[in-house]
């Protein structure tokens, strides 16, 4: 099975669902974390570029710790917005991981909004990996993938359906 962690920020994926990919990853199953930001703010001292370049070697390093593939897809922190372009990228690395299975952020997350729209967008476009009169690199997907969320940093509203035991992990 291909699972496919779209997550908004650096450390999104490895804090909300860190066990479940490593589950995954452990039971043979190939496993990709897509990063939509770039952190570029994720730290009150040191300069955009170099945090930035610090959150993307440790996001390499994290999916390297389950063997997981990473795409980087680099939009700005805290200024992702629905746009074709970014609806494309999501596409995209639905096609390019295979995805069986997508784990994203609860659309209706409000801790932050880069989280929400990753949600949204993930949601919004499962189906549009199927399409083959929308182009991307990789080719469409022979069906549509299932998208499960995960949980917010407040956890207001969300009500949990699947659990995932990761005891074992």
């Amino acid at each position: 099975m291909n699972v496919l962690a779209i997550c908004a920020h650096p450390d999104d994926a490895e804090i909300w669902c860190g066990g479940t990919l490593a589950k995954y990853a452990a039971r043979g199953d190939r496993v990709t974390i897509a990063v939509a930001t770039n952190g570029e703010v994720g730290s009150p001292t040191l300069p955009k570029a170099e945090i930035a370049e610090i959150r993307h070697r440790e996001a390499a390093a994290a999916a390297e710790v389950i063997g997981a593939e990473l795409i980087w897809m680099g939009y700005r922190d805290e200024f992702l917005f629905d746009t074709e372009e970014t609806r494309l990228a999501f596409i995209e690395a639905m096609r390019a991981s295979g995805a069986d299975v997508v784990l994203t952020h609860w659309p209706e997350d409000l801790y932050n909004p880069d989280h929400t729209i990753t949600g949204r967008i993930a949601n919004d476009v499962a189906i549009m990996t199927t399409v083959p009169n929308i182009v991307t690199a990789s080719p469409p997907l022979g069906k549509i993938p299932v998208v499960y969320f995960i949980e917010s940093v407040a956890g207001l509203g969300f009500q949990p359906e699947e659990y995932v035991d990761i005891t074992d992990s």
